[in-house]
């Protein structure tokens, strides 16, 4: 490795700077490897990115890359290392492609009211009834789908179904929502690769049959919710299920959102913490339990065994709640930690992180797109960076007795929450929007009742409950999430605890982990050139320019956003989470109505009965939106169309930079750019850009092309169209 380095330094002129960054280079050569995950990264978000969908060959192009890596490591390391990244790259995009090919294509469910049956994989509590998840249905007299469809069954169903059991129901369906808006988080790709074929809810009582065996994990995971629910009531209960099964469906809107708002609902979410508690809780007891045998303390080393015990006690808690990414992530650690203690090797390392990563994305491609990888994997990578950081002023505090270790542990809970909390604020304005600005305090009180009192009393209850003894530490661990909700909904009454912000723009985020994996994965002074990448991208909200009006791809709703609020016009069944996520998307907090007549926003929006003038700021161009006319007039489905509303007769068709309406646009001013029913029910959710020269106008189609998870252009129907099919109505 330094032959080749003093040969590129002979080829380089040599100032001090490129003599530095040459010794950086060789003194870091040990730390390349840990991009190795990052290139794999690259390579899936190369992926998903594409507008049409790659021929399978691309899959074997990673082989001939990395072979070659392997054959000149030796002879050629540095070439060898742009191979193996290269490689990395390739191989992501391969594991990716491989991934879509193999899933089952999407069907068309059908859009009336049907009967569905299938055997019942998963059973989750809602505030209001159940929610279950049918495997193999059969829609009718229709052969069984090769996807799992989630089925909302009504509050007063009297039946309990249990995995195992085939249900059959009455139901409506429909197929995953498409994104919000261009660029929106893409639901029906996350469906595609879950598995998912779509969701619905149940128009009777469901029929059920009791299965013969139930799923070993699905079919604890259901009793243990029943029975923790039952001796905890309410929210409490549910929090309490939550953290022991994996499934929040039970728990209350209001609660959700308190400790959302107050930056503890990564304590909802069975994660690397909760994993990590539990292996230590198997760690400690065992250990504990050796030491108390001084007959067997000296034949076996306590250590191993212990480390053993504690990775099969979190393997089996990974499984009892679902397998979540977080936690997959924190057991491939886990495995790897464990391996390092039998081995007398560092147990945490970068190393140990960047396996993990990478066994999660060649198991899982399409987790690096959710906010769940992403936020883990950076929290993660932050605090063992930082732990590497500080191990030294941490050893000096260890020497000073009880009250330099006291004072350790005060100071690791505040720097836990605040490298945690700053390296995955970014990722959560992305998906969510949402600031939470005292989250260091009320993680310094939620995480060590979680961590000392909450789980070890789970798991207690856990390991008492086939002898129906679970009832005292059950008791117990109410107490402890008790209080935690206590200090959620104080926390989130504070003036400002959570605030509405515009999410970071995709290459915001991107260039945010860039500089962060620089800061963490180098160790010498040139790894601070990823902290003006960090801000960089933090900052990249004010270069980005949000759509100005939104368009629903059902055709229910469109707003538009001013300065002085964003002004909406809905139509019947306008859907609300497509509403929420348009508000996020603009830092708002909530939307007014359009006037039926009149002016809004100052005069920046003018209606009557049948048009609007939108106008997002003074200077920029129009937008004319025309409405539906009042219910008693007709509405002409074949001949000419209907008079001109007021505003286009009066000042003609070049006033509008676009057009915009809830149903079809029919021979009206055919040379201005136009999006109508026919628009969205083409080509999906559209954003439209108004400036002093015209609109620019983006659909989702545009954005995300043909891909598998994609639903097809509609075709057109054989009889003549004045409209789309009556269910887009």
């Amino acid at each position: 490795m330094s032959a080749h380095l003093a040969q590129a330094q002979l080829a380089l002129p040599s100032p001090p700077l490129a003599e530095r960054v040459l010794g950086w280079v060789a003194a870091e050569w040990d730390r390349w490897p840990l991009w190795l995950p990052v290139a794999m990264g690259a390579g899936i978000l190369l992926y998903f990115g594409l507008t049409t969908e790659p021929a399978l060959a691309w899959a074997a192009l990673p082989w001939p890359l990395l072979a070659l890596a392997l054959l000149l490591r030796g002879r050629a390391p540095v070439s060898a290392a742009g191979l193996a990244l290269a490689g990395a790259v390739a191989l992501g995009f391969a594991a990716a492609l491989l991934h879509a090919r193999a899933a089952p294509a999407v069907p068309d469910l059908p859009r009336t009211a049907t009967i569905i049956t299938g055997r019942v994989e998963a059973v989750d509590l809602l505030p209001e009834g159940r929610r279950v998840v049918l495997a193999a249905p059969r829609l009718d007299e229709r052969p069984p789908l090769e996807r799992r469809i989630r089925i909302r069954l009504r509050a007063n169903d009297p039946a309990r179904p249990a995995p195992g059991d085939q249900l059959s129901v009455r139901a409506l369906l429909r197929p995953a929502m498409a994104p919000a808006y261009p660029g929106a988080f893409d639901l029906q790709r996350a469906a595609y690769f879950s598995g998912l074929a779509g969701s619905g809810f149940a128009l009777n009582a469901a029929s059920v049959v009791p299965g013969d065996e139930a799923p070993l994990f699905s079919g604890l995971r259901s009793a243990i919710e029943a029975r923790v629910t039952a001796a905890l009531p309410g929210g409490t209960g549910a929090v309490a299920a939550a953290l022991l099964t994996g499934s929040q469906s039970a728990i209350p809107a209001d609660e959700l959102a308190a400790l959302r708002d107050s930056g503890l609902a990564h304590l909802l979410s069975v994660s690397g913490l909760h994993v990590a508690i539990v292996i230590g809780i198997g760690f400690a007891l065992t250990r504990v339990a050796v030491a108390a045998m001084p007959w067997l303390a000296l034949r076996v080393d306590s250590k191993g065994v212990a480390a053993v015990a504690g990775l099969v006690l979190g393997g089996a808690y990974t499984l009892l709640t679902g397998s979540g990414v977080p936690m997959v992530r924190s057991f491939a650690m886990a495995a790897l930690v464990t391996l390092a203690v039998l081995t007398g090797r560092r147990a945490l390392s970068l190393r140990a992180i960047a396996l993990a990563a990478g066994l999660v994305l060649l198991a899982n491609p399409a987790a690096l797109t959710g906010p769940s990888f992403q936020m883990s994997f950076a929290a993660v990578l932050a605090l063992i960076a930082a732990a590497e950081a500080l191990r030294g002023p941490g050893q000096a505090l260890r020497m000073r007795g009880w009250r330099g270790c006291a004072a350790l542990v005060v100071l690791g809970l505040i720097a836990t929450s605040l490298v945690a909390g700053a390296a995955t604020t970014p990722f959560g304005l992305h998906h969510f929007g949402r600031l939470q600005l005292y989250g260091v305090a009320a993680n310094a009180v939620a995480v060590p009742l979680t961590s000392f009192l909450v789980m070890p009393a789970g798991m207690l209850a856990l390991a008492l409950m086939p002898l129906g003894l679970e009832g005292a530490p059950l008791a117990v661990m109410g107490w402890g999430v008790e209080a935690t909700l206590v200090t959620g909904a104080t926390v989130a009454a504070w003036p400002g605890a959570a605030l509405s912000a515009p999410p970071l723009p995709a290459w915001g985020l991107g260039l945010f982990t860039l500089g962060l994996c620089w800061l963490c994965l180098w160790r010498l002074p040139w790894r601070w050139l990823g902290v003006p990448a960090m801000l960089a991208g933090l900052l990249s909200g004010l270069a980005s320019t949000p759509p100005d009006i939104l368009v629903a791809a059902d055709g229910r709703m469109l707003a538009i956003a001013t300065p002085h609020g964003v002004l909406a016009e809905r139509a019947s069944g306008a859907n609300r989470l497509t509403r929420e996520s348009w508000l996020r998307s603009w830092g708002e907090d909530g939307a007014a109505s359009l006037p039926r007549e009149g002016a809004a926003a100052e005069g920046l929006a003018s209606c009557s009965a049948l048009s609007c003038l939108l106008r997002p700021r003074p200077e920029a161009a129009a937008a004319i939106l025309l409405r539906q006319p009042p219910r008693e007039a007709p509405r002409p489905r074949r001949g000419p169309a209907p008079p001109l509303p007021p505003v286009l007769a009066e000042t003609g068709c070049g006033l509008a930079a676009v057009m915009i309406s809830l149903e079809p646009i029919r021979g009206r001013c055919r040379d201005t750019p136009r999006v109508d029913r026919f628009s969205v029910w083409r080509d999906g959710a559209h954003a439209i850009w108004l400036g002093p020269d015209g609109a620019r106008i983006l659909s989702d189609r545009a954005l995300r092309g043909d891909r598998p998870w994609v639903p097809p252009v509609p075709a057109p129907r054989a009889q003549p169209q004045s409209e789309p099919p009556a269910e887009t109505e």
